[in-house]
């Protein structure tokens, strides 16, 4: 990441902007603080402002990651996305075209994404993708847990399928005993120039898929592809106090490449449970307890996620009266502190009474001046 400040803060903009502003906000500042707009002395603190400004941009107009900055702020998009994932995809192209008249490729335009970005070892091209793969692609998956694990946390074994390096060329995809050579289109770089009239596009190149080699002599197993698919099973912790939607993120168990492994991410559904409701860090439960209990008051046996326990209800309770059991709830994922469980009191009204229920609801009534 290039900033930590607030990414709506950056474009000038107020949480909840439409994405029409979010562009609109984004083509004003690049026209301002476009690195080849400014005098030279200045080059580089407006190289910085314009990264910072872009990966706002390429966060705040994607939906996914927009929803994750919004609900986590900078450690959801931390956790979910790498520098070259957050660039990937964002529509950078257009508003330059916009801008400039000359799509996002070479000159006034593009170029800036090929000179900033990948003089850091980044590699993005002018609408922001990478050019080549430096890691293995993280893997997503679901898993579906019950109350008490997400409570309790759990250890779940999941299978996933991925490609890791192929054990007879060791990733290089070429057969034991030869070697890769290099590429005759782009001599190693990975690229190669197209000009479109005024305008100079640079592209992965077609022959080397961006790798830069060309293999010969393909190894016989994974015929020059330099990994196979695989199928595995592993072990994952799941933490006390993980809630529907959470994201874990499991480093170095996605796919394999070359440049490394990518990772896993886990993405956490919770079963409905039958009696608890859960709000945060707290858990919801009703319990009924009969007519004469409320108004006498009494001690009732009340549910939680570690047995029954008893707790005494006043006399005069009300309906839908909520007591609190302290440290009953799930413990939250940071702090470790835990919730509390809230009991909803249901006070059951008789449908049928007998003869001296009736009498005595009757003398009761009387004494209480009501007319029945």
């Amino acid at each position: 990441m290039t900033t930590n400040r607030d990414y709506y803060e950056i474009l000038g903009l107020k949480k909840g902007a439409s994405v029409d502003e979010i562009k609109s906000s984004y083509r004003t500042l690049v026209m301002k603080h476009h690195p080849d707009r400014v005098p030279h002395e200045q080059k580089k603190e407006a190289e910085e402002k314009f990264k910072e400004i872009s990966e706002a941009y390429a966060v705040l107009s994607d939906e996914k990651k927009r929803a994750l900055y919004d609900q986590y702020g900078h450690s959801g998009i931390d956790q979910k996305y790498s520098t070259e994932d957050i660039f990937r995809g964002a529509d950078f192209s257009n508003i330059f075209e916009e801008i400039f008249g000359g799509g996002g490729g070479g000159g006034f335009g593009g170029s800036i994404f090929e000179n900033i970005f990948s003089a850091q070892g980044e590699g993005f091209d002018s609408g922001g993708r990478t050019r080549r793969t430096r890691r293995g692609r993280d893997l997503e998956v679901s898993v579906e847990i019950s109350l008490e694990d997400a409570v309790f946390g759990v250890e779940k074994t999941i299978q996933i399928a991925r490609y890791e390096l192929c054990p007879v060329c060791s990733g290089t995809g070429a057969r034991p005993g030869s070697k890769p050579t290099l590429c005759p289109q782009c001599k190693g770089h990975g690229q190669v120039s197209v000009s479109h009239g005024f305008f100079h596009l640079t592209q992965t190149c077609p022959k080397c898929g961006g790798e830069g080699k060309v293999i010969s002599t393909p190894c016989s197993k994974c015929a020059g592809q330099g990994r196979e698919k695989v199928t595995k099973k592993i072990s994952i912790k799941i933490p006390a106090g993980v809630d529907s939607d959470s994201h874990l993120r499991i480093r170095g168990e996605g796919e394999e490449t070359g440049g490394g492994k990518g990772d896993l991410f886990v993405l956490v559904h919770v079963r409905h449970h039958s009696v608890f409701e859960r709000h945060g860090n707290d858990l919801l439960c009703e319990v009924h307890v009969d007519v004469a209990q409320a108004i006498l008051g009494s001690e009732i046996e009340v549910p939680t996620l570690n047995g029954s326990v008893k707790m005494k209800i006043p006399s005069g309770t009300q309906v839908g009266k909520i007591f609190r059991l302290r440290e009953k709830g799930a413990p939250d994922l940071k702090s470790r502190a835990k919730g509390d469980e809230l009991v909803r009191v249901i006070v059951d009204i008789p449908e049928v009474l007998n003869a001296n229920e009736k009498k005595l609801m009757q003398e009761f009534a009387r004494l209480r001046g009501v007319k029945v």
